[in-house]
């Protein structure tokens, strides 16, 4: 299924789905959400597997293990739903309905807004409040402009994270490209932290999510830099921001797009931030720009909308060339 026409077809029908419908809450308050089932079995495997009283190298072992069973598992689910859906009528739209559950979209726009409206609706201490269930920092911390830079900052990321990469290897390789790319994302996040307790366990996850994110993260900062212009940024500008300054971020990918959001919307992101107590002293991206305020956020969501756009146009094009 790799970049086929029917396969394009399928993902970008699942692009529009998510991008209108978002995640039913209806369904899900009845079974459960494939990313629940997810971390599900990555926390059964997490207390099976990880024993804290292994050896370093045993551990790291075992978590290489781990994200061998995930990665088979995830392939294997995905042909065989792939086998299934061909072989009955409508597959391509249950194929399309399937993928868009694990796109982002929506469910993005709407967790940066609330931060957004809280600052209109209630005040920075609601803020503080929505901002926390989107970042890992200390909330009692942070002040207006903080607080908007987290959600810019968070909004660009997960684009790239929760938009892009699936898309991508979607276009690849179809559900199983999808569902492994999700279930890698999915224990990065719960065991890939450097740890007492998972940074042995957790590299191996961490590596592969990594590698995995190396070309979207960098496509998602291409598309942020071309619809630099719907939020008054020049493409030219953005795109020598981002090429400058993605390489001083800590994480080698999410660099990427924070600084192509940094470029279009001239603000400064990133720098120093506390996470449980432990202060983070990294460099601004695009230093020169000003701090960010709430109207931002808003903007932000602007370029997250558009740059979703292009990506949907892009694909429905290369469906269109095949």
């Amino acid at each position: 299924m790799f970049l086929s026409h029917e396969s394009l077809w399928i993902l970008v029908l699942a692009l529009l789905l998510d991008a209108v419908i978002g995640d039913p809450d209806v369904l899900w308050a009845h079974v459960p959400h494939p990313a629940v089932l997810m971390g599900r079995l990555i926390a059964a495997l997490d207390r099976r597997c990880n024993d804290p009283a292994r050896s370093e190298a045993r551990r790291k072992a075992a978590g290489v293990f781990v994200l061998t069973i995930l990665v088979i598992a995830a392939i294997g689910i995905g042909f065989g739903l792939e086998r299934l859906l061909d072989a009955i009528p409508f597959g391509s739209f249950i194929a399309a309905f399937l993928a868009s559950v694990l796109f982002a979209q929506r469910s993005l726009y709407g967790h940066i807004k609330k931060v957004r409206s809280a600052f209109t609706d209630e005040g920075l201490e609601s803020a503080r409040s929505a901002v926390a269930r989107v970042v890992g920092r200390d909330p009692q911390v942070l002040d207006e402009a903080a607080i908007c830079r987290a959600a810019i900052e968070s909004c660009a990321e997960n684009f790239s994270d929760g938009v892009v990469a699936p898309a991508f290897w979607f276009a690849l390789f179809g559900l199983p490209g999808l569902i492994t790319y999700k279930i890698v994302n999915t224990a990065d996040s719960m065991i890939g932290h450097k740890t007492p307790r998972h940074a042995a366990f957790g590299w191996a996850s961490a590596r592969f999510d990594d590698l995995l994110n190396l070309a979207p993260a960098r496509l998602a900062g291409l598309l942020l830099s071309v619809v630099a212009p719907v939020v008054g940024g020049d493409i030219k500008h953005t795109l020598s921001i981002m090429w400058r300054d993605a390489r001083l971020h800590r994480s080698p990918n999410a660099g990427w797009p924070e600084s192509a959001a940094a470029g279009a919307l001239g603000l400064a992101l990133a720098g120093p931030r506390q996470y449980a107590g432990q202060v983070v002293d990294d460099p601004f991206l695009n230093p020169q720009g000003r701090m960010a305020t709430p109207d931002d956020i808003s903007r932000a969501l602007h370029l997250l909308v558009a740059g979703c756009g292009l990506e949907i146009l892009i694909y429905a094009a290369l469906a269109l060339l095949l």
